[in-house]
C-alpha cells in the first residue's frame, strides 16, 4: 500500500442520497483531489461522484428508475450479460457528452464506446482507468463453459486523486489479483455460483489487501460470512451496504 494514500483516505460520512432517491446508502471519502462519493444502487450497479462528474457502473433498470438519477458523464460496463449491459438503463442516463468504457463484446451492441481489453490503461475525463481480468476458474455452466470466460470481461481500477478503487466485475479469486497494487477501496462480487463464495472473496481480499472492502453483487449469499472470515485480518475494513 502507498501510505500517503492511506493517510489521505478516510470515511467522511454517509452523505445524502442522489436526487430523486431516498433509500440508497452512500459513503463519502476524502482524496487528494476532493471528495469521492459512492452510492450503492444494488446488484453490480454503483454510482460515483467525483470532481463534478457522475460515473455509473453497470446500470441495471430492474433496480430503480434510472430516469430519476443524474445523467452520466462516464459509464463503465464490465461485460455484456443483461444485468450489466442494460440498454433500458443506458438510454435513461446516457447523454450526448457521456463517455462509455466497455468491452469488445459490449461494443457489438453499443455504438461510440471506448473499448478496453484486459491490460489496457487510459485516462477518460481526467480519470485514470485500468482494465484488469475478470473471469471464472471453478464455477461453470452445465456444458462445462465458465460463467465468465477469461478475456471476455473487465474489472476496472479507477484512480481518483491519490485513491485507487477496484471494481472487480464478475470474477473469482483469480491469480492476477496478486499483481494489483495500492488498492484503497475494493468491490468484490460474491454471487454464488456465478462469482465468488465468501471463502473465495476472503482469499481475494488477502491478495489485494484494500483498506476498505465492500462485497457487492452478492445476491442470496450472506455477506456477514465474509466479515467473519476476515475478522482476524488487520488493515481490511469490511463494510456491508444494502444492495437491492
Amino acid at each position: 500500500m502507498h501510505y500517503l494514500a492511506l493517510i489521505a483516505l478516510c470515511l467522511v460520512a454517509a452523505g445524502a442520497p442522489p436526487a430523486g432517491e431516498s433509500n440508497f446508502q452512500r459513503d463519502v471519502f476524502d482524496t487528494s483531489a476532493g471528495p469521492l462519493a459512492i452510492t450503492f444502487i444494488g446488484h453490480g450497479s454503483l454510482m460515483l461522484e467525483f470532481g463534478g462528474k457522475i460515473i455509473h457502473v453497470d446500470p441495471y433498470s430492474r433496480l430503480t428508475d434510472y430516469g430519476r438519477l443524474p445523467g452520466a458523464d462516464l459509464i463503465l460496463l464490465t461485460h455484456h450479460h443483461g444485468d450489466h449491459l442494460d440498454e433500458t438503463a443506458l438510454g435513461l442516463i446516457r447523454q450526448p457528452q457521456s463517455r462509455l468504457v466497455l468491452t469488445a463484446a459490449c461494443a457489438e451492441r453499443l455504438d461510440n464506446g471506448i473499448i478496453m481489453q484486459n491490460g489496457d490503461e487510459r485516462t477518460v475525463d481526467g480519470i485514470r482507468i485500468e482494465a484488469v481480468p475478470a473471469y471464472n476458474i471453478v464455477h461453470q455452466r452445465d456444458n462445462g463453459e465458465p460463467y465468465h470466460p477469461k478475456g471476455e470481461g473487465n474489472g476496472y481500477i479507477c484512480t481518483f486523486g491519490d485513491v485507487r478503487v477496484y471494481i472487480a466485475g464478475d470474477t473469482e479469486n483469480i491469480p492476477e489479483m496478486a499483481d494489483l497494487e495500492n488498492i484503497d477501496i475494493a468491490f468484490l462480487p460474491m454471487n454464488v455460483p456465478y462469482t465468488m463464495t465468501p471463502e473465495m472473496a476472503a482469499a481475494a481480499a488477502r491478495m489485494i489487501r484494500p483498506q476498505y472492502l465492500y462485497p457487492y453483487h452478492y445476491g442470496q449469499t450472506d455477506p456477514e460470512k465474509l466479515v467473519q472470515l476476515l475478522k482476524g485480518d488487520e488493515g481490511i475494513d469490511v463494510r456491508i451496504r444494502s444492495l437491492r
